[in-house]
């Protein structure tokens, strides 16, 4: 009888001591995921903030090349037919808001944010779900 309460009171040192050292493996592991959220968030910031910035570029860049081609279509055109001017114009800028609206979708489509963060988390509790079971 004693030696069964010896065995017990073992036992459940032991799995007090495995629940302690699961206990910390878990907290290291969340804390490493966390770390990786956080490096991730800050290069999606800067990547975004990059992006902003060529795009603002890009934005106006184009406008004033949209102002100047429109411009010289109109002055070229205008003494053969005022309709053709802007039947010309519109088909051209029309066609290339259908190209850019395409890109737009495309890169919306193959966006992924924290890929890596998403992927360890994925290995996680594929590794967690082998090893309860």
């Amino acid at each position: 009888m004693i030696r069964a309460m010896e065995q017990s009171t073992v036992n459940l040192a032991e799995l007090a001591a495995a629940s302690k050292r699961f206990a910390v493996r878990l907290i290291t592991t969340g804390e490493n995921r966390l770390e990786l959220l956080m490096v991730e968030v800050q290069e999606e910031r800067e990547r975004l903030l990059h992006a902003m910035l060529l795009a603002l570029g890009v934005a106006a860049l184009g406008l004033l090349g949209a102002m100047t081609l429109t411009a010289l279509i109109v002055i070229l055109l205008w003494p053969f037919s005022p309709v053709a001017a802007l039947v010309v114009l519109t088909s051209l800028y029309t066609a290339f808001a259908i190209y850019w609206y395409r890109r737009l979708t495309v890169l919306l489509r193959d966006w992924k944010s924290f890929p890596a963060t998403l992927d360890q988390l994925r290995k996680d509790r594929e590794c967690l779900e082998r090893n309860l079971t």
